[in-house]
């Protein structure tokens, strides 16, 4: 059983790969780059199936590496096919470099050996957890460093094209899983922001807190790897995987990137990311992210819709938002409301500010845990519309985005909560793309409305939720669909001096 963390001395050095323009990846965008010069060409991943495609598609259209970053890599259908993919693709000789932050891992130990154990597959774990076995007892053994987890979520292919969101790989994240759907968004780019990702992934890379996999994990037993094929073969002939194979072998997505027909919209791109040494304790504030974001939005001049699936806003930001709404700003939030949040604790420290938030002005969206019903074939066809920005079926929402002044937009995986802004890392594009934010902007207007609850506050000072059913609208006096016993454990949980760690 291991106490202390292994040397990183001798671990092996590495860097994204520079001139990756023969690759098909690379003849594919060129043309298209030059045509749109210190631009990047975005696609928003609206469609769960679709973003669950463009993954496997990209694996297998690299030919020399794929850099891929995640926060939690589940071991279930989508996960095992993803695991296969990057397999498939390391025996054709691309380079895969994969780091996970080490906090979801349980029962991913063998797999992630057995990946490392590929000469084309390094494995790293980011703040790393040393008893294997009996985590709990890990995590009582270093609590302050375990605390803090690496949430960024980004994988590239070639230098060349990369995706960013909110979403992690798992049946839940993909529309698989027989519980909550996380409603979600991701953005696929090409252009110059793709060498800042991949700059960004090469310091986590080499960062003080990613440890290669086989300094922490028991050896990869022989037949390991060869496993890997077989798990992933009996998932694709499991009917419950089947809307999966189905959606890769329909997907055209990366059939017209390389025929330079995907509907690409070329635009300014910002990476914005926290220095991995945050993982540590040690990076400067200017070096952050919430910093970067906030510069951004202290400027919003006319609207800034925000949609956050863990919306924790502190007094600091309640501070923050009154001020921008006293200067004119119309401000809409969305979050999850109690009947559909999955971490409930955190729902506990956005209930004591609802408040302030609707006194000064901001109206608070609740997004319910169902939504009128899921969305037909012609509206999917057409998802880059705004009634499918953010539309859902039974689901909980996961996305992270907010548009300014319908200029410019965010999406990535920082959550709107004190963990996101000062204990984990996390990654995200500023988009200066009006087109977009537009989207955004008329989801708020045209669609949430009447898929999530509308919070109001009496003349009394009481709360109360509004659900539009059509031109039909219920009033209810107490938080939607939920018992008395989870309220009450919620508002208890509201007064608890935890918020710094939502």
């Amino acid at each position: 059983m291991r106490w202390r963390l292994p040397s990183l001395e001798g671990r092996s050095v590495s860097s994204a790969f520079e001139d990756t323009s023969a690759t098909r990846l690379g003849r594919a965008i060129a043309p298209l780059a030059a045509a749109h010069p210190g631009k990047s060409g975005v696609y928003p991943l609206l469609d769960a199936h679709d973003a669950f495609a463009a993954r496997i598609l990209l694996a297998r259209a690299a030919d020399r590496s794929l850099d891929i970053q995640y926060y939690i890599w589940n071991a279930d259908l989508t996960g095992n096919l993803l695991f296969e993919a990057i397999h498939a693709a390391a025996d054709r000789g691309v380079r895969v470099r994969l780091l996970l932050d080490d906090n979801n891992t349980w029962g991913l130990d063998a797999t992630l050996a057995a990946l490392d154990s590929h000469p084309n597959i390094e494995v790293r774990l980011f703040n790393p957890v040393l008893q294997r076995r009996h985590r709990l007892l890990g995590y009582l053994s270093d609590p302050r460093r375990l605390n803090r987890r690496m949430h960024n979520k980004s994988f590239t292919a070639d230098n060349q094209a990369t995706i960013i969101g909110g979403r992690n790989i798992g049946d839940e994240y993909f529309g698989a899983h027989d519980g909550a759907l996380f409603a979600d968004l991701d953005v696929f780019a090409v252009g110059p922001v793709v060498r800042e990702v991949s700059d960004d992934f090469d310091r986590y890379w080499a960062s003080a807190s990613a440890y290669p996999a086989d300094r922490i994990l028991d050896p990869a037993h022989r037949d390991d790897l060869d496993s890997i094929a077989a798990r992933a073969s009996l998932i694709e002939r499991d009917p419950r995987a089947r809307i999966y194979v189905d959606a890769v072998r329909q997907s055209d997505f990366v059939t017209r990137l390389l025929e330079n027909d995907l509907a690409l919209s070329w635009a300014s791109v910002r990476m914005v990311s926290d220095d991995p040494a945050k993982a540590l304790g040690r990076a400067s504030r200017r070096s952050l992210l919430a910093a970067k974001l906030q510069q951004i939005l202290e400027q919003p001049m006319r609207e800034l819709s925000l949609v956050s699936g863990y919306f924790v806003p502190t007094k600091a930001g309640v501070r923050l938002f009154t001020d921008m709404a006293r200067r004119g700003v119309r401000i809409t939030i969305l979050t999850n409301a109690l009947e559909a949040t999955d971490v409930g604790i955190v729902h506990a420290g956005y209930v004591r500010r609802r408040r302030a938030l609707l006194r000064a002005g901001i109206t608070l969206y609740e997004t319910r845990r169902q939504a009128r019903g899921p969305v037909s074939d012609k509206r999917a066809a057409a998802h880059r519309g705004s009634k499918a920005m953010l539309r859902k079926s039974a689901s909980t929402l996961h996305a992270k985005t907010f548009s300014v002044d319908r200029e410019r937009v965010f999406i990535g995986s920082f959550n709107f909560d004190p963990r996101s802004v000062n204990i984990n890392t996390e990654i995200g594009f500023v988009i200066h793309d009006p087109a977009l934010a537009d989207q955004v902007q008329r989801a708020f207007e045209d669609e949430i409305p009447h898929s999530a609850y509308q919070v109001c506050l009496s003349a009394e000072g009481r709360l109360y939720w509004l659900e539009r059913d059509g031109d039909h609208v219920v009033r209810h006096d107490t938080e939607p669909r939920t018992s008395l016993l989870r309220r009450s454990l919620i508002w208890c949980a509201s007064w608890l001096p935890i918020e710094g760690l939502l």
